[in-house]
């Protein structure tokens, strides 16, 4: 069907197609919050659907898919989105849906920072002006006297911290791992490290639940794999924008559903905050 496309609205397409499961997620972490279902569940949920998403690639190459020069690195990496998938659902408990998106989009100011010192990129003008921007738009978002939940900020921005580590890290292991050992390890430590969590907080549950955890499992990995194709039809800076319409999704149904309504000031921090996003990704996708 997309065949007869060209490559960047093709890619359009998929990128759109990856915003939408990715509100999806957010909808059903605020469904299954307000089930019961603890969050380190639904963490080992996510993290059980990226294994079983590379069983095959195992079950084809056996231990060779984890052969790696760079285990101490893979190991960062899978950490790194533990944490960011633990705090990003944390996030939904204190935060609406809308503005725990918006705060998840700070990740690229934290990559910008980091860049430099820990990969040695040439961080221009503009996209210093958007890492501004963005922290700008934070402080909006939480001046004095607003309704916000600081620990839901924090736990949106300690997510936004470790998605960045997960760039610095994806970025490195790309010169030399094949996207397969880098799936690969990612389900691996990440179930690893979820489990013990996921057995303490455990509780009894029906079988709804339990078929909407495998439902949630097998479709969170396809954002990634959406992502990934996206960008090998379109051109990055042609893409960037359509990340973000997420947003729109979540906050629609963060309205219809859950009756969610952030106030003036949060909607105007959040604008700053995606101009300075959006400003950011641009400039990169086209450095590259």
């Amino acid at each position: 069907m997309l065949q007869g496309l060209s490559g960047n609205l093709r890619g359009g397409l998929l990128m759109a197609l990856a915003a939408v499961l990715f509100a999806a997620e957010a909808l059903a972490i605020r469904f299954m919050n307000q089930r019961g279902i603890p969050m380190e569940v639904q963490v080992f949920a996510r993290a059980a659907g990226q294994l079983l998403w590379v069983a095959p690639l195992v079950a084809h190459s056996g231990l060779e898919v984890f052969r790696s020069a760079r285990p101490g690195l893979h190991l960062l990496r899978g950490t790194c989105s533990l944490l960011t998938w633990g705090f990003y659902y944390a996030s939904f408990g204190p935060l609406d849906l809308a503005t725990a998106t918006v705060l998840s989009f700070t990740n690229v100011m934290f990559t910008t920072l980091l860049a430099g010192p820990v990969l040695g990129e040439r961080v221009d003008r503009w996209r210093w002006a958007g890492t501004i921007a963005g922290f700008l738009g934070v402080a909006v978002m939480l001046r004095p006297g607003t309704s916000v939940s600081l620990v839901g900020v924090a736990l949106a921005i300690a997510s936004a911290t470790a998605w960045c580590g997960i760039t610095l890290s994806s970025r490195v292991l790309a010169r030399s791992e094949r996207n397969s050992t880098i799936m690969a390890w990612v389900g691996l430590v990440t179930t690893a490290g979820v489990t013990p969590f996921a057995v303490m907080a455990w509780v009894p549950l029906g079988s709804f639940d339990l078929a909407f955890l495998l439902g949630f499992a097998l479709f969170t990995p396809a954002i990634i794999w959406l992502l990934t194709s996206a960008y090998r039809h379109g051109e990055a800076s042609a893409l960037a924008p359509f990340q973000y319409l997420r947003l729109v999704v979540v906050a629609g149904f963060g309205w219809a559903i859950f009756h969610e309504v952030p106030d003036g000031w949060t909607w105007a921090g959040a604008a700053v905050i995606l101009a300075g996003a959006v400003v950011i990704t641009v400039a990169e996708a086209r450095r590259q």
